[in-house]
This record gives structure tokens, sequence and C-alpha cells, in this order.
């Protein structure tokens, strides 16, 4: 069992339910979200509106999340000057700009220009989140390897949580990883990228549902994520419906998952409302749905704390902190 560093544990303990599962609201989307809102033309989504579409979210979701993940392009500050944020619920702020550098078959990542794991502790938030695109067999594997370690150490030194994103990609740009192979690499990440100072692994559901449809088959892949992450982690998920990502859910926390990420399998359905009918919306459809999911990962998850241990605070340790 790991020591985790006094900072570090107390991030985990705000972002976490008391049994020790998370259930983070994720809403750290950018320009995927303008898209959604605006399928034919994104750009007339001004920043206003994708602000003002996050905050109405979190102001009606928030209190049911243990943790809500923002951006702090448009919705992190925001949602704590506007008082919205439940002073009950974690922080996660991402640190990544939108997107990835570089080819589609060996893609990159970076952190936002003018942003860094010291502004967010500063600004107050109990974790930061990190999104890379990973592909083992990539040209690019080992820098983003590298590049995951050096944030690791970032955050080590600001004594502040990691939750890291891997996304998978084929390298064949003109074709999407099938389920096997995603199986292959979302696995492997997992054991790849659990460096230390990576304290929660936000992943993929290994398997595409509608190719393999035998739950028995996503039992044992997600074992295989439990057995290769040295971090616990937490299932995002993407943009599937709700009732498969239920299913999901169920089936990941039975199998060593330590909760959800969930952002547009309770909301999604909101960025076609407007008005009173999208506030409708998330009170009767997106709550419960939240409600339902949590209620999941606190009977069936496997706490954070089956990971990693306080450490023994000897008389005088602050001098030394």
């Amino acid at each position: 069992m790991n020591i985790l560093s006094i900072g570090k544990l107390r991030g985990l303990q705000q972002c976490a339910a008391p049994n020790g599962t998370f259930t983070c609201l994720a809403l750290d989307h950018r320009q995927n979200l303008r898209r959604a809102l605006n399928p034919s033309d994104p750009s007339a989504v001004g920043d206003a509106e994708l602000t003002g579409f996050k905050l109405e979210l979190t102001a009606a979701l928030a209190d049911l999340a243990t943790a809500v993940l923002l951006d702090p392009e448009y919705s992190a500050a925001q949602a704590i000057a506007a008082g919205i944020l439940p002073t009950k619920t974690g922080l996660v702020v991402a640190l990544e700009s939108t997107g990835y550098t570089g080819d589609p078959a060996a893609r990159g990542s970076q952190l936002l220009p003018g942003w860094s794991v010291e502004k967010s502790r500063r600004m107050g938030a109990n974790m930061v989140k990190l999104l890379v695109y990973f592909h083992p067999e990539a040209p690019t594997a080992g820098d983003i390897e590298a590049f995951v370690g050096q944030v690791a150490q970032d955050c080590l030194r600001q004594d502040l949580g990691l939750m890291l994103e891997p996304l998978s990609y084929s390298l064949q740009a003109d074709r999407k990883l099938d389920s096997s192979e995603k199986r292959q690499v979302v696995v492997e990440t997992a054991r790849r990228l659990t460096l230390p100072g990576v304290d929660i692994l936000k992943a993929e559901f290994p398997l595409d549902p509608v190719a393999v449809p035998n739950e028995s088959d996503w039992a044992k892949a997600c074992t295989e994520i439990s057995s290769a992450s040295r971090a616990p982690w937490i299932l995002l998920s993407a943009a599937i419906n709700y009732q498969t990502y239920l299913r999901q859910v169920a089936i990941a926390c039975r199998a060593g998952a330590s909760g959800i990420a969930v952002g547009r399998a309770v909301w999604q359905e909101a960025v076609e409302l407007r008005g009173a009918a999208r506030l409708s919306f998330l009170k009767d459809v997106a709550r419960p749905r939240l409600e339902r999911l949590a209620s999941l990962c606190a009977e069936l998850g496997k706490p954070w704390t089956d990971f990693y241990a306080p450490p023994k605070i000897q008389s005088e340790w602050y001098k030394s902190y």
C-alpha cells in the first residue's frame, strides 16, 4: 500500500464519498461541447453561451457528485465566483489544452498555455486532471510517458492529487481501433501510465459494447484494467447512452473500479434544449440518472483507501514539509 502525502490525501478525501468511492461529474468539455450545442456551426457558440451551459449544469447537478471536473477557460473560476459549486463537493480542474498536437497517428499533448499545476492549487482545486492521447506503439508513446511523469512530479511538488485521463486511438488514420485492439491498448496504457504521482486513473471502457455484447467479456476486460493499474481507476462515460453506461458501471465496479467520471451519459440531451425545457430535463431526468450512478458506485466501488495509506505524522512534521 502506497503512502500518500498530506496534501494529496486531503484532496482525495474531498473528491470522494466518505466510503472512498468517486462520483465525479465531468463538465470540462470545450470544442466538442461547441459542436454539440450547434452541430451545423460550432463557431457560432460564443464563450458566454459555453460558460452559461456549464454553470447551469453545475448548479443543477453538482450537489449529487462527490467532485466536479471543470476546465480553467470557461467554468472553474466562473463556478466558484458564481457561488454554485457546493462546499461539500470537490473541485478537479483540467490542465491540458483541448485537442492534440502532431499527426493523428502520433499524437502529442500539452498543457493549456498560461495554466499550470501551481495555478490550479492556488485557485483552490482539490485535484487536477490531465488528458493525454496514448497508444503504446505510437512514435510519441515515450514522449507522452515523459510528459505524464513531468506533470506528476509537478503535482508532487505542489502536493496536489493528479487524475490522469488517457484516450486511445488507432495508428491507422482511416479506421478506429477494433474491440480487441482497444482492450489491449486500454489495459497496457493503465500499466504504462500509472506512474508514481498519478493518483487516479480515469479510464475508457475497454471494449466496444456493440461488437462484444457478452457482459462476462466486459467483466474480464475490466478486471484486466484493475490488475494493470497501480492507481485506483474510475470509468469515464464518453458519449455512450445512459442505459449502457449504467451496465458498464456496475460491471466495472464489481471488477475493481473505484467509481466514475460521468458527463454526457447523464446530461447529453440537455444540449438540444433551452430555457425551461432544459431545466426540466436536468431536474427530472439528469438528476435521477446521477443519483442512480452514485448509488451504484457507493455500493459496488472499490474504495481508494484500499490503495493508499496516510503518512505517519511525526512531532514537528511541519518544519520539513
